[in-house]
């Protein structure tokens, strides 16, 4: 529940609890969460071992495919593939990576982003302009 919150910011409410209810009142708030959520906890769980006692079998295979989702969520591009193409064999995925040249030299750009064009012509060392028309050949027909 509290997977995202770092130390610090526990300290902040930690302060800020002890602002807003005073030295005298925060014992007792820390003891009424931690008996409510221990409480709700234990509903969750007994509601969870009545399903599994009402349902029987029938109680995992509702679990299967939630299971599946959780799974999916989690699945990148490059976890697909390595598991249902490769067997979840990622080493030839490996020596790809290691065999394609850094972008910044593939591409010539500072951002390494491929189909941005350089900044610069390389022939003429001038800046190009993407406001200047080109010139127009009057002998072609």
């Amino acid at each position: 529940m509290f997977s995202n919150i770092g130390w610090g910011e526990m300290m902040i409410l930690l302060v800020a609890a002890l602002v807003i209810l005073g030295p005298e009142r925060l014992p007792g708030a820390v003891r009424w969460t931690t008996s409510s959520l221990r409480q709700v906890r234990d509903y969750a769980s007994g509601a969870t071992t009545q399903l599994k006692q009402e349902l029987g079998p029938e109680f995992d295979d509702l679990r299967k495919p939630l299971a599946e989702l959780n799974e999916l969520r989690g699945m990148s591009p490059r976890a697909a593939v390595t598991k249902h193409l490769l067997g979840g064999d990622d080493s030839v995925l490996r020596d790809i990576e290691g065999a394609v040249p850094d972008r910044k030299q593939l591409f010539g750009t500072s951002s390494g982003m491929p189909g941005t064009a350089p900044t610069t012509s390389p022939s003429l060392q001038k800046p190009l302009d993407h406001n200047e028309r080109p010139p127009i050949d009057s002998d072609a027909t």
